[in-house]
This record gives structure tokens, C-alpha cells and sequence, in this order.
């Protein structure tokens, strides 16, 4: 099963979450807000894309520039840069598309569709 994390009054989260309902693509809905990832489950999202852990992080949100972490993330071990990102799911981009052996982090139309394969 795939799990669709998101924060619902988010424009792309909208407009993904619609996408994959288009695509009549089955998932797992989660707020991220209220049901915000694990160190645990962020670590593995992050071993499984292969992204830089820095993709993780939402840096269009308010808390993100309120915290300077553009600034700071530069000297953060990935161990704190995990720890922070686990504090808040606000701090982590979205929306996140998680199956079992791949993760999208934001909604790029192209890679979610030759990741699930539709036409």
C-alpha cells in the first residue's frame, strides 16, 4: 500500500492528492500536521529515496525561515538534521509519496507518473 502524507490545505498536496485519485491510484491518506513522521520512519523514507536529506525539508514554510534553518542546516549532522525534522512534520516537505520500496518527496507530476507507471 501506498501512503500519501500530506498537509491538506496545502496547494500541491491538492492538486497530488487529486492526481492520484485521476490516476485511480490507491493510498493510505496522512496528515502530516497531525500525524507527523518518526525519527524512525524519516530516516527510512530517507535511506529509500536516495535524496540528500536536505530535500526533506520544506523551505517555502514559515517555520523553516523563522528557525533560519537555511543558515543552519549547513553544520547540522544528518543525526540533528533527522532529530529536527521529527519535532514538526511542518518542517518536511510535501506532499511525500511512500510504497514500499520508493519515496517522492514533493509533487513533480513526471516522476510520479513513471514511478507508478500510469499512463
Amino acid at each position: 500500500m501506498i501512503t500519501f502524507v500530506c498537509y491538506p490545505k496545502c496547494t500541491t498536496c491538492q492538486k497530488a492528492r487529486k492526481w492520484l485519485d485521476e490516476n485511480k491510484i490507491a493510498y493510505e491518506f496522512r496528515d502530516i500536521k497531525t500525524n507527523h513522521p518518526t525519527l524512525e520512519e524519516l530516516a527510512a523514507w530517507h535511506r529509500t529515496s536516495g535524496l540528500p536529506l536536505r530535500k526533506f525539508f520544506n523551505t517555502s514554510g514559515l517555520l523553516y525561515k523563522s528557525m533560519d534553518l537555511k543558515n543552519k542546516l549547513p553544520a547540522m549532522s544528518e543525526a540533528d538534521m533527522l532529530k529536527l525534522l521529527s519535532t514538526d512534520g511542518m518542517l518536511v516537505k510535501r506532499p511525500l509519496l511512500v510504497g514500499a520500496d520508493f519515496v517522492l518527496v514533493g509533487f513533480k507530476e513526471a516522476d510520479w507518473k513513471n514511478r507508478l507507471q500510469t499512463d
